[in-house]
């Protein structure tokens, strides 16, 4: 169906949209209860009837999309000579409801490293509605025996296996994405950061560790030529500086719940909260 691939598009696009419904209608209407169309901000796809209708349907949907509002919005319409509306009248004689519902952009995170920490993350995130990108140099680690745990995941997940240069994932993400970097490489993970920090694209860079790994690597990227405001986007320790404790399942809850404020953070408009766990 032509909203369903107009659907997959924007998320794939990481573009936000409005999913409208034709929720009900009594007597007549140009479509029957369950049309769909879909509203982005410079086109649509399929159709609920056409008309002042959809016009209307689609004015809205413009206003949702500038709002940048996640809450469904539902209009009636009296489809009749007596009840005008902005565009023209429509005089089918019957009365109708449209669903509207925001369709926003769906938050990607990519773990490189899928290590212990790396893999209570994975499951955790994947019960949440996100683009999940998994990323290790080491092939036993994203062997299907081991990810089954991911089996009914709510997140649409993509493995990356790169046994030599994971850094050139970084190039196939979508803009925006939030990096996090636990290999089992500090040389890797050093890469890692150097590249990351040269992509230009990423929402937030990621980096588990000690503080005597992080000054280590500071003075590398200073050597490598990057200025001290580019470096100081890197956040380590991350996580809640509440959550404690060295497990790999309590780290990777500390680091999910930090996630998940930075996502509501980004669907606010808010500043990116920078606080790390100490």
């Amino acid at each position: 169906m032509e909203w369903m691939r107009a659907v997959s598009r924007l998320r794939e696009q990481r573009r936000p949209g409005v999913l409208v419904t034709l929720m009900s209608v009594r007597g007549h209407s140009p479509r029957e209860a369950g049309a769909k169309m879909v509203v982005a901000d410079d086109r649509t796809w399929a159709t609920v009837g056409g008309g002042n209708l959809e016009a209307v349907a689609i004015e809205r949907s413009h206003a949702l999309l500038a709002a940048r509002t996640t809450e469904p919005e539902v209009l009636e319409f009296a489809l009749s000579d007596k009840a005008p509306y902005q565009q023209a009248v429509q005089c089918c004689g019957g009365e109708v409801k449209l669903l509207l519902e925001p369709l926003p952009v769906v938050p990607s995170v990519a773990i490189f490293g899928m290590g212990h920490v790396g893999l209570e993350l994975a499951r955790i995130l994947s019960r949440q509605d996100v683009e999940l990108h998994l990323v290790d140099s080491r092939p036993d680690q994203l062997v299907p025996e081991r990810l089954s745990v991911l089996d009914d995941a709510v997140a649409n997940v993509h493995v990356h296996q790169v046994p030599m240069l994971p850094e050139l994932v970084l190039g196939e993400l979508p803009p925006g994405t939030h990096a996090l970097v636990m290999t089992h490489d500090h040389a890797e993970d050093a890469a890692l950061c150097d590249a990351a920090l040269r992509n230009g694209q990423l929402a937030t860079i990621g980096l588990i560790g000690s503080s005597a790994k992080w000054a280590r690597f500071r003075r590398k990227l200073a050597d490598d030529g990057l200025p001290a405001e580019a470096i100081d986007k890197i956040i380590t320790p991350i996580g809640l500086p509440e959550v404690v404790g060295k497990e790999p399942a309590t780290i990777a809850v500390s680091v999910a719940a930090w996630l998940l404020q930075l996502f509501v953070a980004e669907r606010n408009s808010a500043p990116v909260h920078r606080e790390a766990k100490a």
